[in-house]
């Protein structure tokens, strides 16, 4: 490794950089990378393309690595054959005849309660929440706007903060590939530290209960009640593939095929994490337990499909890999972003990071810091994960480095991370709660950047209070 110095810091600042710059995360990341083998291979930049190339291909030699990629993949494979089931929609349907929502706040609340039970992952929330919420919300003539911030508020947050989930698995492997001997564990201590999704998901919960209206949502509220249902010259993000996927036509839709499959893969979680721990939970494999709960989810599902007859084998297979193919870009993703972790710690960019800013800057003014630029390159690229493999590379050792605990670091650079998934009007997330809801893409992310500015503010003030306190 050359002798730690400035240039350490190049890969993941160029990475940034660029992505702030050209939203084109893959390519950022890619050359970010590079340019790190490049300064490994002594500044030949042949040799660091090929030591790049290498670098990719050695993350999926990794047991634990591959692991994770896999689980994305099924996890897609999932998510389409639960849509294609007519889980959702008998969902919706058991719902309606329940009279679960008999007014306007208890039409409110429902959407908000699913957004925090359906925690497997972010797009199954959204979608859940959209397809129950919009009839009803129409019907007691309450925004579309305030049901996409209610979906987008209650997807990404709670992914991290109940990270039984692709989400937790990330986490836990970019946090074993930075030395931290308990993942898991940490994992655990960071999320009653991660301030923005709390005051994300607590906000929601208040608008859910008190009709809470800020600027532009009053407007929207006001327009809503008055007949009007989309402000004027506003464009529906409607995507008949996404609010009504294809689904099983041999049977009738049945709220099972969806809810059997989902508490199949949460409560396997655990006690997978139990089994590979060798009876303890915190020393469980994160990334073998999530695989494998995902695929026994993905079994259960097949069975019942199968002994209702609602597909054959064949159609499965096609269904499965069809869902899988949607997911290739979040996998090539997290490739990239373990990539350049490796590469970062072999350039030892943490410590040196730590070691130039001990004396400059007070030590409260660290957790800030990582939160909002965290923050500022998730909303300028509208990716979460590839904000926590820039982010928690340098954050994670630096406070090694500094003997500090690493709990703060990791929901620091986490935070500021879901901060873009949740606000950025580039994030999937953030445009798939507008076509959930059918509303102006614009209009939703106006109506919902209040809040997500209230709960950063509040997520910057706790950071630094916790950081005086370390």
């Amino acid at each position: 490794m050359p002798d730690q110095s400035w240039v350490c810091v190049l890969p993941p600042a160029l990475a940034i950089v660029l992505a702030i710059a050209t939203r084109q995360v893959f390519l950022s990341l890619a050359t970010g990378v590079w340019i790190g083998c490049v300064i490994l291979a002594s500044w030949n930049p042949l040799r660091g393309l090929a030591g790049a190339i290498e670098q990719a291909v050695a993350v999926l030699g990794d047991a634990g690595n591959a692991r994770v990629v896999l689980f994305t993949l099924v996890i897609g494979a999932l998510i389409a054959t639960v849509e294609a089931s007519g889980g959702v929609r008998g969902f919706v349907k058991r719902l309606d005849h329940g009279r679960w929502a008999a007014t306007p706040r208890r039409a409110s609340l429902l959407v908000f309660l699913l957004g925090v039970i359906v925690f497997v992952e972010s797009n199954i929330t959204v979608l859940v929440g959209g397809a129950v919420g919009r009839p009803l919300f129409d019907r007691f003539k309450l925004s579309r706007e305030r049901l996409a911030y209610l979906l987008d508020s209650t997807s990404a947050p709670i992914c991290m903060l109940i990270p039984l989930n692709a989400w937790g698995a990330l986490v836990i492997t970019l946090l074993e590939r930075n030395g931290v001997s308990d993942p898991v564990g940490t994992l655990v201590a960071s999320l009653p530290l991660n301030f923005y999704c709390l005051a994300a998901v607590g906000l929601a919960g208040l608008t859910a209960v008190f009709a809470l209206s800020l600027g532009p949502m009053r407007r929207a509220e006001a327009r809503t009640q008055s007949g009007q249902l989309l402000s004027t010259g506003a464009q529906p993000m409607i995507d008949p593939e996404v609010l009504s996927p294809p689904h099983a036509t041999r049977i009738p839709p049945r709220a099972r095929n969806m809810l059997v499959p989902m508490l199949t893969m949460v409560i396997a979680m655990p006690l997978f994490l139990y089994v590979t721990g060798n009876g303890d939970i915190r020393r469980g494999s994160g990334s073998t337990s999530v695989l494998w709960s995902v695929l026994l989810a993905l079994a259960v599902a097949w069975v019942l499909l199968l002994a209702q007859r609602a597909f054959t084998v064949d159609e499965l297979v096609r269904l499965g890999l069809k869902g899988a193919g949607g997911l290739v870009g979040m996998a090539l993703i997290l490739i990239l972003a373990l990539a350049l972790s490796e590469v970062a710690r072999k350039l030892g960019t943490g410590p040196y990071v730590a070691r130039v800013t001990a004396g400059v800057f007070p030590a409260w003014i660290f957790l800030p810091l990582i939160f909002v630029t965290s923050a500022t390159v998730a909303f300028c690229t509208g990716t979460s994960w590839g904000t926590f493999g820039l982010m928690i590379p340098i954050a994670v050792p630096a406070a090694v480095a500094m003997g500090l605990p690493v709990a703060p670091f990791a929901a620091a650079a986490m935070a500021g991370g879901v901060f873009g998934d949740h606000a950025s009007p580039i994030s999937d997330t953030t445009i798939l709660s507008s076509m959930a809801a059918a509303t102006d893409h614009i209009d939703h992310v106006r109506t919902q950047l209040p809040y997500a500015l209230l709960a950063a503010t509040a997520a910057t003030v706790a950071f630094g209070v916790t950081g005086a306190l370390l």
